[in-house]
């Protein structure tokens, strides 16, 4: 899976406002990509270790593609070996978590706290100091590397 839609083309899309955003889902089917509305909308998963993230490590900032909400920062980013990327931190204003019971699991699913787009699971299996492993899907993010970041 492989995120296709641009900021450009998201009339939704900012790295500054945090404004909590009530978009119903026929509205965003007609912006997303397919893969990223699957993923973020209907809570698919990417297929393990095919996310252009699992293996990537630049400094930088990781952003909802969905919105544009800041979600993680890439020092906070470990290999799990999971298949997907993993960090031990998110953003606390950037994410919320809701309960997930589907097929028959029970896990804590983290959204986008502005969009409420799905973009992964958290685990209690991660690294010091926070011992959480937030797994997300690549198709999810937007990374930004920090020269970029530094010129906005």
């Amino acid at each position: 899976m492989e995120n296709t839609t641009t900021p450009k083309e998201n009339p939704y899309y900012s790295r500054t406002d945090r404004t909590k955003l009530n978009v119903p889902n026929s509205e965003w089917k007609k912006i997303l990509s397919p893969e990223v509305y699957a993923v973020s909308r209907e809570a698919d998963t990417e297929r393990p270790g095919t996310g252009k993230y699992n293996q990537f490590d630049q400094l930088g900032e990781y952003y909802c593609v969905v919105c544009g909400n800041h979600l993680f920062r890439s020092d906070s980013k470990f290999s799990s070996t999971c298949g997907w990327p993993s960090f031990f931190e998110a953003d606390k204003e950037g994410v919320s978590y809701k309960r997930d019971s589907t097929y028959g699991m029970e896990r804590t699913e983290v959204l986008c706290k502005r969009c409420d787009s799905h973009l992964g699971h958290v685990f209690n299996d991660g690294p010091p100091p926070t011992g959480t492993r937030f797994c997300m899907n690549s198709v999810s993010l937007e990374f930004v590397p920090d020269q970029a970041v530094a010129t906005k």
